[in-house]
């Protein structure tokens, strides 16, 4: 059977890439090539190959991705919105079979769902074949900092549940989403004996994990479990998640980009299943042999979070 073994992945430093870089080292199966900007002064862990591209340069972008089996797009929301099809137009013309684009997040399937998120259009992939990883929000990043994410506020010990707090929804820890990918790049490309996963089984479509699946009031139990304190410490409050979010839609209009946060998580909270995929596409957690985590662990690592604002 035929496997992947030479991947490209931009923004490996970066928040996602660096997990996804590190298990795909853990697991010493590939090729690891990091494709960065010609002034980056990012530090590549060893073991990774580093190619510097000129992104406005298409011939540079094609020599870099040329004899990659796999691309994967990790990039921060800020960066240019061209730079996705700059390297999506590059991969192409470079032959590479494979791209994991930059769409980590929440269910882009769910088309109503993700018109409604404001998750923006699928991207447009050419010729390669693709797979989007669909993992939720990340879990110590959304509980910690903004409360206009999963409705904390650590600081002042208070919580805003949307409704009655009770909606489940998926969320997932960036190490879980660095071996998803490793464990998926590791199937054989093709179909082999009944019964066995492979690459192919995901091409051009989604991979659905999931760390924990939870609601705000599940979350708060994991907080007076690591905190060691009790609902009597806490400012609880409960507001409508339809009014929520159509507040957040007038804030973006005024130009207060928190309501696009406010607007996009409290969208996936609502009494609809729409943020729990798990239960209306199923997960894969199980195939990937991906290991059950500890909640509290990462609402530990949350709360060192609380002054990380947006």
């Amino acid at each position: 059977m035929s496997h992947v073994k030479n991947v490209a992945i931009v923004g490996a430093t970066g928040t996602i890439g660096s997990y996804i870089v590190a298990e795909l080292l853990k697991a010493g199966k590939h090729q690891i090539t990091a494709v960065t900007r010609q002034d980056s002064n990012a530090i590549i862990p060893n073991g990774v190959n580093v190619v510097k591209v000129d992104y406005t340069n298409h011939s540079s972008l094609v020599a870099a991705l040329r004899g990659q089996d796999v691309l994967v797009i990790t990039m921060s929301v800020k960066a240019p919105k061209e730079s996705q099809i700059q390297l999506i137009d590059a991969a192409a013309d470079a032959g590479v079979r494979w791209i994991l684009p930059n769409e980590w997040g929440l269910d882009k399937a769910n088309e109503p769902f993700a018109d409604a998120a404001l998750l923006g259009p699928r991207a447009a992939l050419g010729v390669s074949d693709w797979v989007g990883v669909v993992c939720g929000f990340w879990y110590d990043f959304s509980l910690g900092g903004s409360p206009a994410r999963y409705g904390f506020d650590f600081n002042d010990r208070s919580v805003l549940f949307f409704d009655n707090g009770t909606q489940p929804i998926n969320t997932t820890t960036f190490p879980q989403v660095g071996r998803a990918v490793a464990r998926l790049l590791d199937l054989p490309t093709t179909k082999g004996k009944e019964g066995m996963a492979s690459l192919a089984d995901f091409r051009n479509n989604y991979l659905y994990i999931s760390s924990f699946c939870v609601s705000q009031k599940d979350m708060l139990e994991s907080v007076l479990r690591v905190t060691d304190t009790r609902m009597d410490d806490w400012a609880v409050r409960h507001e409508d998640s339809a009014e929520l979010y159509a507040q957040g839609l007038r804030m973006m209009k005024e130009g207060n980009m928190v309501g696009f946060i406010q607007a996009m998580y409290v969208r996936t909270f609502f009494p609809n299943d729409d943020g729990n995929f798990g239960k209306t596409r199923g997960l894969h957690n199980e195939l990937l042999g991906l290991p059950v985590e500890d909640i509290d662990e990462f609402t530990r690592l949350a709360i060192t979070r609380k002054d990380d604002k947006y």
